[in-house]
């Protein structure tokens, strides 16, 4: 079986493109000056211009000097992206300075910084993000110029009522900022265990695919290598008075013959792994069993006998590595015996496989085969049940319904013990062998 680590796909660095940061700060200058142009020429109420306008132009221009001094094509590491989000914090904390403090219905804009940092940058930065922001809206209840508001009619709000604007941001960047954490990391797990089985079918398929080669090539290597041989034993046979020369055509003779040995070993391997063989069910089980046997794990195989002919399948990579991490799992867990038991009918084509092991968690069975769920514990650490069952299981399930099969996990009923993995194929669908796009309903 091939082995994928986790750490190969999970990246606990990550990248924002200065493109993106600059086009949210562009948009932030845009927004800003409509709105500072609503205010004062719409609406016409006594603003600060002078400080806002000068905030925002502040801002372009260092949107400027970015653009120009660096490549907006480049990711910027972590902690500078952090940085230009803080800024974004710091000026708008400004503006409203000089526009009400968190009387000003845009005070809600603080989310915005926090929210694209969890969706982007690490925890740590995201959390001083969300502090800052917090921070900079307990500064503005005490420390602010009055509201733009009607000369002749000034709108006076309660001190309970800016508190309460004050903990519904502090709730809002928390609740919002943990939501969208938690979505985009969830999606990061599923394009990366994806990724991981995208690779994990390629090398199957590749080693199936050298299989063919290598049976490819021996054949057509054989007729000259044939050839050779024959010329070579002819001119030994006519050159024996000539020791000097037979002695060369003998070693010619010798290592061609040697060539044909080796070419007939690689056909002998390949004959039974070419990319278009069929094996029948039972073959299938044992190809998979077979690498397992030595482990001290007692391995039952049943078969049941039908009252129809026994399945006839290509040698899929797909349900040879899904079915086989599946057994490799129970064959880990089991204390003396694994069963791997197979039947079928006209319509289906069914394999268990159980173990007497601890059986699965209740607080992760209905979760089995997403990705990253848990990680793998030690036997001394008091925890009962299957553990670890992330990336791997997930590839496999993956690779499985993909070859139209039905994977789903139980546990024995009680008084027995174990887990129980049942697959199922449409008999249609595993006989003919395709591996589709979409998983299996």
């Amino acid at each position: 079986m091939t082995e994928i680590a986790a750490s190969d796909f999970r990246h606990p660095r990550r990248y924002v493109r200065l493109d993106t940061i600059l086009r949210l700060r562009w948009l932030a200058v845009l927004g800003q000056l409509v709105a500072i142009f609503i205010v004062v020429q719409g609406l016409e109420f006594d603003v600060e211009v002078i400080p806002c306008v000068s905030i925002v132009g502040l801002s372009a221009l260092l949107n400027l000097v970015l653009q120009i001094a660096f490549n907006p094509m480049q990711r910027l590491e972590p902690v500078y992206a952090a940085a230009l989000l803080a800024l974004n914090i710091i000026e708008l904390a400004g503006l409203l300075f000089f526009t009400g403090g968190l009387q000003n219905p845009f005070s809600f804009m603080f989310l915005a910084p926090v929210l694209i940092s969890a969706t982007a940058l690490p925890v740590r930065l995201t959390i001083a993000l969300g502090l800052l922001a917090v921070a900079c809206a307990s500064v503005l209840v005490f420390f602010h110029l009055p509201l733009p508001w009607d000369s002749d009619d000034p709108l006076v709000l309660p001190p309970i009522y800016l508190f309460g604007v004050w903990l519904s941001i502090v709730l809002a960047i928390g609740v919002t900022s943990l939501y969208a954490f938690q979505v985009t990391e969830e999606a990061r797990k599923l394009s990366d265990a994806l990724a991981a089985t995208e690779l994990v079918l390629t090398r199957e398929q590749h080693l199936t695919q050298l299989d063919g080669l290598a049976a490819a090539a021996a054949h057509e290597l054989g007729t000259p290598l044939s050839t050779i041989f024959l010329i070579s034993r002819e001119l030994e046979k006519s050159l024996q008075d000539n020791s000097l020369l037979a002695g060369d055509i003998k070693t010619l003779r010798e290592q061609a013959q040697r060539c044909r040995d080796i070419l007939a070993k690689i056909t002998q391997l390949s004959a039974t792994g070419a990319p278009f063989d069929r094996m029948k069910l039972s073959t299938l089980i044992e190809e998979i069993v077979a690498p397992h046997r030595d482990f001290g794990v007692g391995i039952k195989v049943r078969i049941a006998v039908a009252g129809t002919s026994e399945p006839v399948g290509t040698r899929n990579p797909a349900i040879l590595y899904g079915v086989g991490n599946i057994l490799e799992n129970a064959v880990d867990f089991a204390r003396t015996t694994v069963e791997v038991n197979a039947w079928w009918n006209n319509e289906t084509v069914e394999i268990v496989i159980s173990d007497d092991g601890p059986g699965f968690a209740p607080d992760i069975i209905k979760r089995i085969g997403e990705p990253y769920l848990s990680r793998r514990r030690s036997p001394d650490d008091g925890q009962s049940g299957h553990r670890g069952l992330g990336l791997g299981v997930f590839i496999a399930r993956t690779l499985l319904e993909r070859t139209g099969a039905t994977v789903s996990f139980t546990n024995r009923i009680f008084p027995d013990h174990g887990a129980v993995v049942q697959i199922a194929w449409p008999r249609q669908r595993f006989e003919a062998g395709e591996i589709s796009d979409k998983p299996a309903s």
